[in-house]
C-alpha cells in the first residue's frame, strides 16, 4: 500500500516540480509587493472558502441516509445569530479585500516613483533613476538608455538596488511588457506612452517576453533581464560601447521592419530625438509627427491646403497592414509635415532611393519567417500595400508632395 501511494503522488511530485514560483518569489521589491498582496488576498478569501467547503462535506457525512442518529428535521423559522454569521464574516472580508486592494493600487501604481529599494530601505535623495526607452517592435524589443547614449535588441541590464524607470511605446500594435522577477507587465500601445517604475534586488538573468499575443513572432518575442552589481552595469555599457553599431533613423526603420528570433544587437550611439520620433510616429523623413498634427488641428487644421499634404507609402510593415487606398489620390499616403520645397524634395528622393534598395535587396521567401526585413516571394517591399489592386507598385514620385 505504501508502493502504491508512492506512485500515486508522483504525477503531483512532477508537476509541481515544473512549477515557476518566480511570480510569488520574485527578485524585485515591486514584485514582491505585488505577490504579496496576491497572497494575502487569496488568504482572506480562504477564510471563506476553506470553512464552507469543510462544513459541505461534514453536512453530508452526518446526514447521510443510514445515519439514523442524525436525523434531518430543519427548522424553517428565522435566526438572527445564523443570519449574522452568513452575512458578517463574508462583509468583513470584502472590506479587508477593498482596503488592501485601494491601498495597493495607489502604492503599486506604475507610474508612480517608487520610494523604497527593499523593506526598510527608503531610496536616497541623491540616487538618479535609471531611465530606459522601450520600444515594442515585430517580433522583438528595442531598448534605448539615454543618459548612456547606447541601445540594445532583445536584452536589457539595470544595476542592483538602482531605481529603474521605464517608458514604453510600441512600433505597430499592441503589446505588453512583461518582467516576472521586476514588475508588473504594462502596455505598450503605437503613439502612446506608457511608465513603469521597478527595481531590481538580487543579481542574476531573468527571462523578460511580451504579455500579449502580436502576431506571428509572439511566441519568441522573448529577452534577458540581466541584474548586476553597479561595476559590472558599467562593465556592460562599455561592452555596448565597444561592440556596437549607430542606431539612427535610418538604421531604425530597417530594424522595425517584421523578424523573428532576432539576437542580442548593440548600438553604441543613438540619434538625438530618436525616441520622439518613435514616440510620434515620424521617423521616416518627411513624415509629419503626431504632436504637430494635433497643434495644427488645435489652431484649426490647415482646411483645404491639407489635401494635397501627403507623401506615398513605400513601406508598411509588409503585410497586412496599410492596404486601403488614400482618401485623397489612388495611392497609400501619409500626411507630410510642413516643409520648405527642398525639403520635400530630398524626402522624395529618400522615398525613392529606399524603394529601390528593397526591391533589390529584398529576399524572395518567407518561409522560414526569419531574420530583418522580409518581403513577399518576388515581390518589392514599395509594391506590398498596392499587391491586392491591379495598379501595381506603389509610385514613389512626388506628384503627391505638398506645394511648399
Amino acid at each position: 500500500m505504501r508502493l502504491l501511494r508512492l506512485l500515486l503522488l508522483a504525477p503531483l511530485a512532477a508537476a509541481l516540480s515544473a512549477c515557476d514560483l518566480v511570480v510569488l518569489k520574485p527578485a524585485g521589491d515591486v514584485a514582491q509587493q505585488q505577490g504579496d498582496l496576491l497572497m494575502v488576498s487569496t488568504l482572506l478569501m480562504l477564510l471563506i472558502i476553506v470553512p464552507v467547503m469543510a462544513l459541505i462535506v461534514f453536512f453530508a457525512w452526518k446526514y447521510r441516509a443510514s445515519n439514523k442518529e442524525a436525523e434531518y428535521q430543519p427548522d424553517w423559522d428565522h435566526s438572527t445569530h445564523l443570519e449574522v454569521v452568513i452575512w458578517a464574516a463574508p462583509l468583513l472580508i470584502i472590506i479587508c479585500l477593498g482596503a488592501l486592494t485601494w491601498a495597493g493600487t495607489h502604492l503599486l501604481d506604475p507610474y508612480r516613483p517608487i520610494d523604497r529599494i527593499k523593506p526598510g530601505q527608503a531610496v536616497a535623495e541623491n540616487v538618479e533613476p535609471l531611465q530606459v526607452n522601450v520600444v515594442a517592435l515585430d517580433w522583438k524589443w528595442l531598448f534605448i538608455y539615454p543618459q548612456y547614449g547606447v541601445a540594445t535588441v532583445n536584452e536589457l541590464a539595470a544595476p542592483v538596488d538602482r531605481p529603474i524607470r521605464f517608458h514604453i511605446t510600441s512600433s505597430s500594435v499592441m503589446n505588453s511588457f512583461y518582467i516576472p522577477a521586476l514588475a508588473g507587465q504594462i502596455y505598450a500601445m503605437p503613439g502612446m506612452e506608457t511608465k513603469l517604475h521597478a527595481v531590481i534586488n538580487r543579481p542574476g538573468d531573468y527571462e523578460g517576453f511580451s504579455a500579449n499575443y502580436s502576431g506571428d513572432g509572439f511566441s519568441h518575442m522573448r529577452f534577458v533581464f540581466h541584474g548586476v552589481d553597479q561595476a559590472g552595469f558599467d562593465g556592460w555599457i562599455a561592452g555596448v560601447r565597444l561592440g556596437g553599431q549607430a542606431l539612427d533613423r535610418e538604421r531604425y526603420l530597417e530594424l522595425e521592419k517584421p523578424s523573428e528570433k532576432v539576437p542580442a544587437l548593440y548600438f553604441a550611439n543613438v540619434e538625438g530625438g530618436l525616441w520622439d520620433a518613435i514616440l510620434n510616429m515620424c521617423v521616416e523623413p518627411g513624415k509629419m509627427c503626431m504632436g504637430e498634427m494635433m497643434q495644427i488641428d488645435r489652431k484649426g487644421g490647415l482646411t483645404m491646403a491639407s489635401v494635397r499634404n501627403t507623401m506615398p507609402l513605400v513601406y508598411d510593415k509588409y503585410a497586412g497592414r496599410g492596404k486601403n487606398a488614400a482618401v485623397f489620390g489612388s495611392d497609400d499616403s501619409y500626411v507630410m509635415t510642413i516643409c520648405t520645397p527642398l525639403q520635400a524634395e530630398a524626402a522624395a528622393a529618400e522615398r525613392i532611393r529606399r524603394a529601390e534598395l528593397d526591391s533589390v535587396s529584398a529576399p524572395v521567401s518567407l518561409a522560414p519567417l526569419m531574420g530583418q526585413g522580409l518581403s513577399l516571394q518576388g515581390q518589392p517591399m514599395a509594391a506590398l500595400s498596392r499587391s491586392q489592386q491591379s495598379t501595381g507598385a506603389v509610385s514613389t514620385d512626388v506628384r503627391s508632395a505638398p506645394n511648399a
